[in-house]
């Protein structure tokens, strides 16, 4: 892994964001037959598990998957950092770096930064509130990246339901799976890039999308101007951005959905993703242990 320069933003929330952009690469990387299991590092490195939270418990304080998303552009390799959901985008890599550099020094060699992706997504997660789930090991990473691959398995925050449905089936994960892990939401940012079409000129209709809230479409406008640059930051979750819950699901039945992707889930006429949502945002427990 080379050691990227990416500077990180000055809030907990998007440490656990970047982790959990584990949920997209599992698109890329779920259907690999390998054999994981919790127990890979018992014998060649017992703490793994320590070092990848203490270095997460630490981030954390102190700013108050296969793994090629790792892997920055060289002669060879188009890295899937600069991959149209990714570019600009994602934070968090000098975190993995520390990690990286943790558990070299104590087991050289070992372990794998796709299995550190994963180990450091539940422990973000389970920090923050959050669930908690035994992580299997024993991904192998790799040494190529494959940009085009992201473009086309990741979900856009622009596409309907159907293709995102479609792109969540294609690897083996039902309508529940992809309600819950579109639950990641619950924390981290979006840029305004990502949503001002809906602000001001929803499908070129030159109006904002009518299932915004109102009172929320201001508060976005003001801070996504419609001559503003695009890079801008909101809350993915205007009620509880830092925090691990089921608030995203509440949001979402009050029309406060940052991204389409996340709103189509509630406002598709007639989607099933509805009584998903509906069911997730009274029963914290359910979302809980779906997500896991």
């Amino acid at each position: 892994m080379k050691s990227s320069t990416t500077m990180l933003p000055s809030n907990i929330a998007n440490y656990a964001s970047f982790f959990l952009l584990i949920i997209s690469i599992i698109l890329l990387i779920v259907g690999s037959k390998a054999q994981l299991n919790s127990t890979f590092y018992d014998n060649t490195c017992p703490n793994a598990s320590s070092f990848v939270r203490g270095v997460i418990q630490q981030a954390l304080q102190s700013d108050g998957c296969d793994g090629s998303i790792l892997l920055d552009n060289s002669a060879n390799i188009q890295s899937e950092k600069d991959e149209a959901p990714n570019t600009n985008s994602t934070r968090g890599f000098n975190v993995v770096d520390n990690i990286k550099t943790a558990l070299e020094n104590s087991c050289p060699g070992i372990v794998s930064c796709a299995d550190i992706l994963a180990l450091a997504a539940e422990a973000s997660v389970s920090l923050q509130g959050g669930p908690s789930w035994t992580v299997l090991l024993g991904r192998r990473d790799s040494l190529t990246a494959n940009q085009a691959g992201a473009n086309s398995s990741i979900p856009s925050p622009f596409e309907s339901l159907t293709n995102i449905t479609a792109k969540f089936t294609a690897v083996g994960l039902n309508t529940n799976d992809l309600v819950a892990l579109s639950g990641a939401h619950t924390f981290g940012r979006a840029q305004c890039r990502l949503f001002s079409s809906r602000l001001y000129n929803f499908s070129g209709t030159g109006n904002p999308d009518p299932t915004l809230n109102s009172s929320y479409l201001t508060t976005l406008q003001q801070i996504c101007p419609q001559s503003g640059s695009g890079f801008n930051v909101a809350n993915l979750e205007p009620t509880t951005p830092d925090s691990f819950d089921n608030n995203y699901f509440a949001n979402l039945q009050n029309n406060r959905g940052l991204l389409q992707s996340d709103q189509e889930l509630f406002s598709t006429s007639g989607a099933p993703t509805i009584s998903i949502v509906n069911t997730f945002s009274s029963n914290q427990t359910a979302f809980f242990q779906s997500f896991a």
